[in-house]
């Protein structure tokens, strides 16, 4: 099943507190989503121009432009749904948040299972989304055209072994989830071509090798990778803009 889209939802996470993206992110993957995130509405919106989410958790209280406003211009455009998020739990903020577009709204603090439920029950509501995956990742100057498989600076092509093009194809079916090396040499074992196999040794220093290789064309500064990122103790995450 090497390269196939993500059969799981994908949902989008935007808040600008560090710590409570990562609790949020890492609790919906431990229940079975695809889980991206954003850390502010810019962020968002360059997501959301290259990726298709099936429900959007966003954080109403944000510098910059906050999460209402993101709501009412996504509206004008999208239909994907939206659970708002904020400290304020008043009738009329709620009332607000509905009026600008969402779909429901939990206010902070929050038990995580609560937020699990809500997201289920919109799921159930809406027309699940046509499982075609990412058009394109967006790499800084790079963009991954996962349909291809094809790696693009601009208008030119750049050549990726077929090591590399096995492990563009992975990071892009599971962009924002980690993936182990013990997943990655799976993975490439299953590869038919011989020598993804043989570069790969089922070894995980072979996958480190390969992870710098890869580096070298799709990062800007391979010795700070910003796309292709080490979670150390688990594996690696691919973090398109």
């Amino acid at each position: 099943m090497t390269g196939s889209a993500p059969t799981s939802p994908h949902l989008l996470i935007v808040d600008d507190d560090e710590r409570i993206r990562g609790l949020l992110q890492k609790f919906l993957i431990r229940n079975g989503f695809l889980v991206t995130a954003a850390r502010d509405a810019a962020q968002a919106r360059r997501l959301l121009a290259g990726l298709e989410f099936n429900l959007i958790v966003l954080d109403v209280m944000m510098p910059g432009e906050d999460g209402l406003t993101l709501t009412r211009d996504l509206r004008k455009r999208i239909t994907t749904p939206i659970l708002l998020l904020t400290a304020r739990g008043e009738t009329r903020e709620r009332i607000e948040g509905l009026e600008a577009g969402a779909d429901d709204y939990l206010a902070k603090p929050f038990e995580p299972k609560e937020l699990l439920l809500r997201i289920n029950a919109i799921l159930r509501r809406v027309p699940a989304l046509v499982e075609t995956g990412p058009k394109f990742l967006s790499l800084g100057p790079l963009r991954y055209d996962q349909d291809r498989g094809e790696l693009w600076s601009g208008e030119t092509p750049l050549r990726l072994t077929a090591t590399e093009a096995a492990l563009m194809r992975i990071f892009a079916g599971r962009a924002g989830e980690v993936v182990s090396r013990t997943d990655l040499i799976d993975e490439l074992g299953r590869d038919r071509d011989r020598d993804a196999t043989a570069e790969a040794g089922g070894q995980d220093r072979a996958v480190d090798v390969q992870i710098t290789r890869l580096r070298r064309k799709i990062e800007p500064d391979p010795r700070e990778p910003r796309f292709l990122q080490t979670v150390r103790g688990l594996g690696y995450m691919l973090c398109p803009e």
